[in-house]
């Protein structure tokens, strides 16, 4: 997730970086592409661990092994291992030459877009074919849509941070990036959000179940994470940055790094905590609410076999629900769209009025 968040970062920060100049191009590319390739090759190993513990106990031969091995889900567990590092072998000249035409450049980094977005998506797209193949494509688009826009949300925030650690990057790139960063991280959430409430509806039965099941109750957790975060994404985009717009037209030439721990260090700090937190809550979300719940009533009435405990079949979908999903999708988009144009209003209103104070 990180390795295709800061690729696209570097998309996104490509055409502020070469309106302020070379110098800045270079520094913009250089970091983020060693970040890139660092994500890369630390996903072999961590990929090949997790399919190790799957396969029994961290037995590495048997999952090296697994790879390709002419099956559906061997070529999907080979797709999810080796593409992040060849990814970082197709960006390695971009970190290391300092210069590069712009056509190759920007192939490159697509070509390690396009290779960290397929690893991720293979590792929800099913093995064998579903019964119902029309909702079993839509389960593998739901979960395409929550990976990627979590992942170039959470990857491009990190990449931010990468990029202001170490300074040397004036206003004039920071005014430009974020903002268009704003605009892609705010996409990412809507797709994280939308594609989050057809996962409840699929697993959560109600809900009495976020407190009644284990699922329910992780699921719980991670929503009040994500809640949280959406309001700090708020106060960044009606507060936070117009305010450091406002700062800048004022004549306040300060890193950014240090305008941000010193005059919004809770923010930040609250903001990166949570983003950790998310992400850690996520790995325990196993199972389903609604089997959990099933399989519970069934023990109370001791009808529960000792055997592998049934399940439930999957949800119908009806036109009921195609009518309120699609009423949420439109919902979710008017107030996307809505609250950055009107931040953008906001940004420009102080920007204004800072700059005729100062003036």
């Amino acid at each position: 997730m990180s390795f295709v968040g800061l690729v696209a970062l570097a998309l996104v920060a490509a055409a502020p970086a070469r309106a302020v100049g070379g110098r800045a191009e270079r520094l913009v590319r250089g970091r983020l592409a060693w970040a890139a390739v660092a994500a890369g090759v630390l996903a072999f190993p961590a990929v090949l661990s997790h399919h190790a513990r799957s396969a029994s106990g961290y037995d590495f031969g048997s999952a090296w092994r697994a790879l390709f091995d002419g099956s559906n889900a061997g070529l999907l567990a080979g797709l999810e291992t080796v593409l992040p590092p060849i990814g970082a072998l197709v960006l390695l000249p971009v970190a290391v030459r300092r210069v590069l035409p712009k056509p190759l450049a920007t192939g490159l980094w697509t070509a390690g877009l396009v290779l960290g977005v397929v690893a991720l998506g293979a590792t929800n797209i099913p093995a064998k074919r579903p019964a119902d193949l029309g909702l079993g494509i839509f389960q593998a688009f739901m979960w395409m849509l929550h990976l990627i826009g979590g992942g170039v949300w959470i990857g491009g925030l990190l990449g931010l941070v990468v990029l202001a650690v170490r300074g040397g990057l004036d206003s004039a790139f920071w005014s430009a990036t974020i903002r268009r960063f704003a605009a892609v991280a705010m996409g990412c959430v809507s797709a994280v959000l939308l594609s989050g409430l057809f996962l409840y509806w699929e697993h959560v039965d109600g809900p009495g179940q976020l407190f009644t099941t284990m699922y329910g109750r992780v699921l719980g957790v991670k929503l009040v994470l994500f809640g949280g975060l959406l309001v700090l994404g708020a106060v960044n985009q009606f507060w936070m940055h117009p305010r450091i717009d406002a700062l800048r037209a004022a004549g306040d030439d300060r890193p950014l790094r240090t305008i941000l721990v010193r005059r919004f260090p809770l923010v930040v700090g609250v903001e990166v905590a949570m983003v950790l937190a998310l992400v850690f809550v996520a790995q325990f979300l196993h199972g389903s609410a609604r089997n959990q719940a099933y399989q519970a009533d069934l023990a109370k009435q001791g009808t529960a076999p000792h055997a592998k405990l049934p399940t439930l079949p999957q949800k119908h979908v009806s036109a009921s629900t195609w009518i309120e999903g699609t009423a949420e999708t439109a919902a979710v988009l008017v107030v996307a769209i809505g609250g950055y144009r009107f931040s953008g209003r906001l940004a420009r209103r102080r920007t204004v009025s800072a700059a005729a104070s100062e003036a």
